[in-house]
């Protein structure tokens, strides 16, 4: 058998793209030399790996085998290569960096104060939801990641919170909510309401805790974009809940904010894979994280 790193992380690449013109776009070459590639493999192994269909691709046995033990191999090469840059102190490299949607901007400072620090380390950015984090980082894909907690899987995770911030009910002035100067779970009843996607873990955070107060939520839309939930509360389309720093974005012109009774909380962390060593470069990114809080609010400035 001669698999080289190079034909498993196109392998990778085409079953995370399902089909192989995305898959070639991604990679930067021809989709027939990438289909030379992969048939190679498939030649190497002696079995076949793929599906073919005009929907796309579907992994045989061999090849749901080989995802998992690729995606092992890859990231241990890619761990190798890390280590070994870090004898010349990260002036090369490459972190593998997860991060939320509703996180990018206020991360900004942090990265800009590592980039600055580290120019030679290239920032390779994969954009998830909290749970996609979580998944990809199992599957060594990436080195660490920026999420909100808790923490799906507790037992292979660990983590560093960051920062803590209230959320906000976030709704239109002219809503007879905006009467009151805080809001509870009961005032959800028969009300609309934009939410982010279900792989978010904030998502997660209020569907349980909605459950766990008897408030079962009527979901008229979900998004991974922030400004367009905003958008939707504009416009009448239901209530969302926000974290405060992503309310001080918005028009507050347009919108209204109050708070939780009880409060309810976002926490945003760094979390990694507890049975591998972190990379140099994700451990400079930890340590560069010591004391770092994105962002501070001015609440009255917001109709609080």
């Amino acid at each position: 058998m001669n698999a080289s790193i190079r034909s498993l992380n196109c392998f990778l690449a085409l079953v995370k793209c399902g089909n192989y013109t995305k898959a070639a776009d991604q990679l930067f070459m021809t989709q027939p030399t990438l289909s030379k590639m992969i048939q190679r493999l498939e030649e190497s192994l002696g079995m076949p790996l793929l599906i073919r269909s005009n929907q796309g691709i579907r992994l045989t046995a061999a090849g749901e085998h080989l995802k998992q033990t690729a995606e092992s191999i890859v990231g241990q090469w890619h761990r190798l290569q890390q280590q070994l840059g870090s004898l010349t102190d990260l002036t090369s490299g490459t972190l593998r960096l997860g991060i939320c949607p509703m996180l990018s901007s206020l991360m900004i400072e942090l990265l800009s104060q590592f980039r600055q620090r580290y120019p030679g380390v290239t920032l390779k950015m994969s954009e998830h939801g909290g749970y996609g984090c979580e998944q990809a980082l199992i599957a060594d894909r990436l080195d660490i990641a920026f999420t909100a907690l808790p923490v799906t899987h507790a037992d292979q995770l660990d983590y560093k919170q960051l920062a803590q911030y209230p959320l906000w009910v976030c709704l239109p002035h002219s809503h007879p909510l905006t009467a009151k100067t805080s809001i509870d779970w009961q005032d959800f009843h028969n009300e609309p309401m934009v939410l982010y996607n279900e792989d978010f873990s904030l998502a997660q955070l209020i569907s349980r805790l909605s459950q766990q107060n008897d408030v079962k939520l009527k979901v008229a839309f979900r998004s991974g974009q922030w400004d367009f939930l905003a958008t939707m509360v504009e416009n009448g389309m239901g209530l969302a809940l926000l974290p405060a720093p992503i309310c001080q974005r918005l028009n507050s012109a347009k919108l209204s904010f109050r708070p939780m009774t009880p409060a309810l909380y976002w926490d945003l962390a760094l979390i990694w894979r507890k049975s591998l060593p972190l990379t140099p470069a994700a451990d400079a990114l930890l340590t560069l994280s010591q004391g770092f809080a994105p962002g501070d609010l001015a609440l009255d400035e917001y109709n609080i």
